[in-house]
């Protein structure tokens, strides 16, 4: 079987320096904000081309705290996409703001900019992109819009780790960006963890300490902050992994490129080449009216997928209030997207295999 993903891989390469810096941590005796976490902050800035990073527990805190540090009005409203995981309007609806969802763009599957002008009223504070699967929103149409209107924008980057959109590197074109590190991210932790970039200094000042109980100065509160710290171990470990993010991702660049060229299959929607070398590919998402027939005939000939995800956000039990909203081609998309396996240690043997057991399923019918 050909795994889906496989951390135990992934991690091997860097296995002897996570185990050098984490004994270093551990021998240090500081474990939280400490010289390990403004380290891998100040890489990871220069690397996105931000001039500020804060690490903070999570990315959905990262989401969160950007949102509480900009202090919008209750129940104004935040434009997101329909097509996206739920991490993205959770912290929206923890505030008491109003997720206010769009339709996709049916070639990306990201946040349409042709939609989002006619859903800005005069409530709207923000636009929250989600760069899906590893490919940047079409950020100089977003950001005109919002320039014109005065909103913020925000980009949930979970899964754009070295993404690059007009030669700038995601983290460095929104307001604000907002980081996972889950183990399963292009760049991945061995635990939670989470950043913000941005290029406004107030505002990362403002997050810096509302990370940590809105604490200025130690038992001294001036906001009503939060617990959200990107631990020493996390970090340093994230330091060493952080130098080769470029080198893993022109791999997952190269397994792309074999997919979008050797995958034949008749009615499979193939993700957008036009951004090959740009796009992080975080994953590799397809699409077949016969979803659940497609993965059995793969999982059968030894192919483990994955489906990023199967149920819309707006259908969720959590958001019985949205229950009803009708968003026609999110719901499609969530009926048919399979995720193939695409990652830096899959071998070119495995490529061609998956490729093959893709195009055999339309012999099978």
């Amino acid at each position: 079987m050909i795994p889906f993903l496989d951390l135990n891989q992934i991690n091997k390469p860097y296995l002897e320096a996570i185990e050098e810096v984490s004994l270093r941590v551990l021998r240090s005796g500081w474990y939280i904000l400490g010289r390990e976490l403004q380290d891998f902050e100040s890489a990871f800035a220069e690397y996105c081309g931000a001039p500020y990073c804060i690490g903070v527990a999570n990315g959905l805190d990262a989401i969160g705290l950007i949102l509480r540090a900009y202090d919008f009005p209750a129940h104004s409203e935040i434009i997101v996409p329909g097509n996206t995981y739920i991490a993205s309007l959770l912290p929206v609806s923890y505030l008491g703001l109003v997720p206010v969802l769009i339709e996709p763009d049916p070639y990306t599957m990201l946040i349409d900019p042709q939609k989002i002008e006619r859903s800005i009223t005069s409530e709207t504070r923000a636009i929250l992109c989600v760069d899906l699967y590893g490919r940047s929103c079409e950020m100089e149409a977003v950001n005109e819009i919002a320039l014109r209107y005065n909103l913020k924008v925000i980009t949930d980057a979970a899964q754009a780790h070295g993404a690059v959109y007009n030669g700038r590197k995601v983290g460095s074109i929104a307001d604000a960006t907002a980081f996972s590190f889950y183990p399963t991210k292009n760049l991945g932790a061995l635990g939670d963890a989470g950043a913000i970039t941005t290029s406004d200094g107030a505002l990362a000042e403002k997050i810096m300490y509302l990370r940590n109980y809105g604490s200025k100065e130690r038992y001294k509160n001036d906001y009503l902050g939060v617990n959200s710290r990107l631990d020493e171990i996390q970090a340093a470990i994230l330091g060493v992994k952080l130098p080769f993010l470029d080198t893993e991702n022109k791999r997952r660049r190269e397994i792309a490129r074999c997919y979008l060229s050797g995958i034949t299959l008749e009615n499979l929607i193939l993700p957008p080449d036009d951004r090959i070398d740009e796009d992080a590919w975080h994953l590799f998402v397809v699409r077949h009216p016969d979803r659940n027939a497609l993965i059995k005939h793969l999982g059968a000939s030894g192919v483990q997928t994955n489906v990023h995800y199967p149920l819309p956000v707006h259908k969720q039990k959590a958001y019985a209030d949205i229950n009803h909203l009708s968003l026609p081609l999110t719901e499609s998309i969530h009926q048919q997207v399979i995720s193939l396996p695409l990652n830096p240690v899959l071998t070119d043997e495995e490529i061609s295999y998956i490729v093959g057991a893709v195009n055999q399923f339309g012999n099978q019918k």
